[in-house]
């Protein structure tokens, strides 16, 4: 079954109204205790829902019930075989399974115990307790009381190291000195990959320092809901020499904490920020070994020197600012070997047409990235306008290397219908020499009918081609709401896929209301 859809935060001019910001603080503003309950609620079923899959299941299917009857002679086939495979088997099975299997016979007792584990907290709740039933209040309950408490007895049995571990169905407030133990016997046995959230409220409350203790083994890192410590007080030794895999999910961290675990990171690869307050972050990305980098924030983002950077995006114009090689890029930039990301392949990026500011630095921002094959344009909405530009300025807008040599796949979303939108799309179909697929999806509310975007894309087929075998896919977006582009934490952090952008357009043929434009000449 495919991964449900989520939409990423909307854009706003104010700061987020719950990250950040403990509960008492907003039952001391006047705030509604029910509206936070809510936003409370909403909070964990985002953060659940970005925290990636263990490597075991609970709800494995079972071997078929011949396989499971005793042989008739009697003999323990399974426990003749070599402990090397055994113990294959048991580092496969969730934490409390591994455990049981001290229970088959003598020749499996300690057997668990030297194995690599799998600790997911969830997995070791009572029956009785439904993990999706945990409250997401202020206060500590029997569920989080017993999964701490079932939790903290495995991590002290074993003798470690751990593989994987998920920490995150306890109300982490509550249970301080708890998880400080945690840190300290994960530090001390080695946890090869950690997810460790913080079930709010507090929304912010502190991570322990006692984390930086732990990445000496660790290769991957998922940390939600905390506010980052102040790096500054930690011991330089404080180092993550393994770690590839960073993601920040509902995190409040401030700049300087940012870049010191980039650079405490030497093999980091990729690094995943979602709905985070990032304090004043200028996110500098200098890097060998850092690859696709997908941005979902507000701030400014510095590119050094990331030769394997091959993804980046979605960036807003009206707020991100980007800074390559120490130049921050304007409208007026002149762009030279200095200012040029050449190893960035897919790019996606939000802009208003209706605000001149945000389309005029759009021919500067393109030169930047020269090599580009597949870009996504998301076309926000604006309240308030402030000048269009039309086909003129996009005509004037020099040569653009990655549009005219480079780009195969153009995504257009949330087509209205605007001249400034048809502008642009038409000096698309005008300039792109290799294009072969252009995926418009329109936004339904803007349209009363299929003939009524015919109408409007008119300007389109009667523009003259770049490239004959150009393909250009219509169709109304399935989503009737206007806001954010759609997009999935699953999808957007698959590195392995070829564009982890596209999340509906990819079988843009096949929605019923979808319609495709050919080359004029063939028509």
């Amino acid at each position: 079954m495919a991964p449900p859809r989520r939409r990423r935060p909307a854009s706003t001019d104010r700061e987020e109204p719950i990250t950040g910001i403990s509960m008492n603080d907003m039952v001391a503003t006047g705030g509604s205790p029910d509206a936070m309950r809510v936003a409370t609620n909403n909070a964990l079923v985002y953060l659940y829902d970005t925290i990636p899959e263990p490597p075991v299941s609970p709800a494995a299917p079972l071997a078929s019930a011949a396989a499971a009857r005793a042989p008739a002679d009697g003999v323990d086939r399974i426990g003749g075989l070599p402990d090397e495979v055994l113990k294959n088997v048991v580092s496969c099975l969730p934490a409390k399974d591994a455990a049981r299997t001290a229970a088959l016979a003598s020749r499996w007792r300690g057997l668990w115990r030297s194995v690599p584990l799998v600790l997911v907290d969830e997995h070791v709740l009572p029956k009785r307790v439904d993990a999706r039933r945990l409250a997401p209040g202020r206060y500590d309950d029997p569920s989080s009381k017993a999964v701490v408490f079932r939790a903290s007895r495995v991590l002290a049995a074993h003798p470690g190291p751990f593989r994987c571990v998920h920490l995150t169905r306890g109300h982490m407030a509550s249970h301080q000195d708890e998880i400080e133990r945690w840190l300290q016997l994960l530090a001390a046995k080695g946890v090869q990959d950690l997810v460790f959230a913080n079930r709010p409220w507090p929304l912010d409350l502190p991570l322990p320092a006692t984390l930086f203790s732990c990445g000496a083994s660790l290769t991957r890192l998922f940390l939600g809901a905390w506010r980052f410590p102040d790096t500054g007080d930690l011991p330089r030794t404080a180092r993550f020499p393994h770690l590839k895999e960073l993601t920040l999910s509902l995190t409040v961290i401030k700049d300087r904490d940012l870049a010191f675990m980039l650079e405490r990171s030497p093999v980091l690869e990729t690094v995943t920020i979602m709905a985070s307050l990032l304090a004043g972050v200028r996110l500098r990305l200098v890097s060998r070994s850092l690859r696709p980098k997908n941005s979902e924030w507000r701030s400014r983002i510095k590119i050094g020197h990331a030769p394997n950077l091959r993804m980046l995006g979605h960036l807003q114009m009206d707020s991100v600012g980007l800074e390559i090689s120490n130049t921050i890029i304007k409208e007026s930039t002149l762009v030279s070997p200095s200012t040029v990301v050449s190893s960035v392949q897919t790019l996606a990026f939000d802009m208003r047409f209706e605000v001149r500011s945000e389309v005029k630095m759009v021919p500067c921002f393109l030169k930047c990235f020269p090599n580009v094959e597949t870009l996504h344009v998301y076309s926000d909405i604006t309240h308030k306008p402030t000048g269009k530009v039309n086909l003129k300025f996009w005509q004037e807008a020099g040569h653009i290397e990655c549009v005219q040599s480079h780009v195969k796949k153009f995504v257009f979303q949330k087509f209205k219908g605007k001249k400034s939108e048809l502008a642009f799309l038409k000096f698309i179909v005008e300039r792109a020499q290799v294009l072969e697929k252009m995926v418009i999806m329109v936004a339904s509310e803007c349209f009363s009918s299929a003939d009524d975007v015919n109408a409007k894309l008119k300007t389109l087929t009667c523009a003259k081609w770049a490239s004959e075998d150009c393909k250009v896919i219509v169709f109304k977006s399935p989503s009737s709401e206007s806001g954010p582009p759609l997009w999935h934490f699953s999808t957007a952090t698959d590195f392995s896929r070829e564009d982890p952008f596209d999340i509906m357009t990819a079988p843009a043929e096949l929605y019923d209301s979808a319609f495709v434009l050919h080359h004029p000449a063939t028509r």
